[in-house]
C-alpha cells in the first residue's frame, strides 16, 4: 500500500498532467485571438403579440430585413434592421420551426414537429413542403446549394441528408456514435464558399467539417470535450446553430454555455460572447451572420433578437 504521503504526490503529479493536456487541447485557458463581441441592439420579450416571442429558436437575415422563428407561438415574425415589426405569417401550417435558411426569394423553415421542410415566399406566401422520400424525423437546420437542393439536419433520424427540390435522397451521412461522420443529434448545417459543409453535431458538442463532395476534412468540440459547461475554447456545452461568415469564418451556437463562439474556417478559435441567461433556461440559440460580420442570434430563454458587433466597430 502507498503511504499518503507518495500518494499526494502521484496525485499532484497527475493533476499537473491533466491541466497540460488541458491546455494543449486549447480548453483550459480562454485565450481570445480577436476581441469579444458586443452587444449593439435587442428587442423582443415573451408573449404572443408583435415582436413579442414564446421560445425564438432560429434567424434568417436579408440585407434589410430579419426573420425570426417564434417557436411556440408556430409562426415567422419579420423586422427591418432597427427592430421594427413589419409582418408575421406561418400560423396556419407551422408546428415548430427551427433553423431556417433563405435562398434567393424564398425562406426554407424545418418544422421539427411536421417533419417537412415549409417552403415560404419572403412576403410570407406559402408555397410548399418538401419531405424526404424516405421521411424526415424532426428536422433541426437546413442549408440551400447554389444549385437548388437541400443540405437537411435530420435531428432525430441521426443524419445529414441531401434532398432535391422534389425531397429525392441524394446522398446521407448517417451514423451513430462520436467517429468521423456520426453524428448525435444533429441541429443545423451551413455552406461553405467551396460548396463543403459544417454540421453543429448538437449533443456530440462539436462541429463537423465537409468537403464539397461531402468527404469528411475535420472536427472539433467533443468527445474530449464534451458538455463541457464553462468559458473553455473550443468546447461547446450542445452546438445548436452554425453559421458561415463572409469571409469564411465559422460561428456556432454553444447554448448551455450561453455562448457564442467564433472560429477560422479550420477551427481555430476567435473568440466568444453571448448573453449569460437571467432565471431558467439558457439563451444563444440559433445565429445568422450579415456580409459585414455584423452577427444575429436568437436569445432563447431572453425571448429576443440580439445584434452583436465586433468591439468598436460603429
Amino acid at each position: 500500500m502507498l503511504k499518503l504521503g507518495k500518494w499526494l504526490g502521484y496525485s499532484a503529479v497527475a493533476i499537473l498532467i491533466l491541466v497540460a493536456i488541458l491546455v494543449w487541447a486549447g480548453g483550459a485557458v480562454n485565450w481570445n485571438q480577436e476581441p469579444p463581441y458586443e452587444l449593439a441592439q435587442h428587442w423582443g420579450e415573451k408573449g404572443n403579440g408583435p415582436a413579442q416571442f414564446n421560445d425564438s429558436t432560429g434567424i434568417a437575415i436579408t440585407a434589410d430585413a430579419v426573420f425570426v422563428a417564434d417557436a411556440r407561438n408556430n409562426r415567422i415574425q419579420v423586422f427591418d434592421k432597427q427592430g421594427t415589426f413589419k409582418r408575421a405569417f406561418g400560423n396556419k401550417v407551422l408546428g415548430r420551426p427551427m433553423n431556417m435558411a433563405i435562398a434567393g426569394d424564398r425562406l426554407y423553415v424545418p418544422d421539427y414537429f411536421k417533419d417537412v421542410i415549409h417552403v415560404f415566399t419572403l412576403d410570407g406566401e406559402y408555397r410548399r413542403a418538401i419531405a424526404a422520400e424516405d421521411g424526415l424525423n424532426s428536422p433541426g437546420g437546413v442549408a440551400i446549394r447554389a444549385n437548388g437542393t437541400l443540405l437537411v439536419a435530420d435531428t432525430y433520424a441521426q443524419r445529414v441528408v441531401h434532398l432535391t427540390p422534389d425531397g429525392n435522397v441524394l446522398k446521407s451521412w448517417n451514423g451513430t456514435g462520436i467517429g468521423a461522420g456520426d453524428f448525435n443529434y444533429p441541429t443545423d448545417v451551413a455552406i461553405a464558399a467551396d460548396g463543403g459543409f459544417y454540421v453543429a453535431d448538437g449533443y456530440n458538442d462539436r462541429v463537423q467539417q465537409f468537403g464539397p463532395a461531402g468527404e469528411f476534412i475535420r472536427k472539433w468540440g467533443g468527445p474530449f470535450g464534451a458538455n463541457i459547461f464553462g468559458p473553455f475554447k473550443g468546447w461547446f456545452a450542445t452546438a445548436t446553430s452554425i453559421a458561415v461568415g463572409a469571409d469564411g469564418t465559422v460561428y456556432v451556437a454553444d447554448f448551455y454555455n450561453d455562448r457564442i463562439q467564433k472560429f477560422t474556417a479550420e477551427g481555430s478559435f476567435l473568440t466568444a460572447f453571448g448573453t449569460l441567461a437571467q432565471g431558467p433556461g439558457h439563451s444563444e440559440i440559433a445565429l445568422a451572420v450579415d456580409a459585414d460580420g455584423t452577427v444575429w442570434s436568437a436569445n432563447f430563454a431572453g425571448n429576443r433578437v440580439e445584434m452583436w458587433r465586433p468591439a468598436g466597430k460603429p
